[in-house]
């Protein structure tokens, strides 16, 4: 009689990572249900839009909706996206980048990790986006978590002596990934949410490794 070699587990998905999930997953479903005539109004989109999605001119003369609206959008517009299919294709990065982050930094630093890439992703549009059209979407904060992953494999191939070349490949496909999608979307892509994500994730990366 044989026995076969027991099957390595796969890491779980951490609890913050299931809350971030939860986080991002139910508004859209309560959005898409109104715009289907579910229930609510077809109007719900545009008005949690109005006053959660990320608008740079409120940093400047644009009048809020409601007091602390200019600074609690660097928070709101990270759990909204224009979709399911938006919705799914960033919620299946963050489950993709969340397993090995979360191994290497914890789940305390990850999430860390992720409310920093969220700020440095508004950060960027503020500095870079057009004041006057809606941001929303993980985007940034997913950047951040790319930003984290390929600064710990740049100290980790350093210290082991490795080329660095796959990084600048990854780095290069990220520019032309980005520049694609800019194009296909007919400039309605926030490269400047995922720059300002992407270097916050980096930093904080560097900086947690040393701890």
């Amino acid at each position: 009689m044989t026995a076969t070699a027991p099957r390595p587990h796969s890491p779980r998905i951490a609890a913050g990572v299931w809350a971030i999930l939860v986080l991002c997953t139910l508004p859209e479903l309560v959005l898409t249900g109104a715009d289907l005539g579910l229930w609510g109004a077809r109007q719900w989109r545009l008005l949690t839009y109005q006053h959660a999605a990320f608008w740079a001119g409120l940093l400047s003369d644009w009048r809020p909706h409601y007091a602390g609206q200019p600074w609690l959008m660097f928070v709101t517009y990270g759990f909204l996206h224009a979709g399911l299919v938006h919705l799914g294709v960033n919620m299946a990065a963050l489950l993709s980048l969340s397993r090995p982050l979360v191994a290497r930094l914890g789940q305390r630093r990850f999430l860390v990790l992720y409310a920093l890439s969220l700020l440095g992703g508004g950060a960027g549009f503020a500095t870079l986006g057009a004041p006057d059209a809606p941001m929303i979407g993980a985007s940034g904060a997913v950047f951040g978590l790319v930003g984290a992953y390929l600064a710990l494999d740049v100290q980790r191939r350093s210290r082991a002596g490795a080329t660095l070349r796959p990084v600048a490949r990854a780095l290069a496909l990220l520019f032309v990934l980005n520049v694609v999608l800019w194009w296909a979307l007919h400039g309605q892509l926030a490269w400047e949410t995922h720059l300002g994500g992407f270097l916050a994730g980096w930093a904080y990366a560097l900086v947690a490794r040393r701890r």
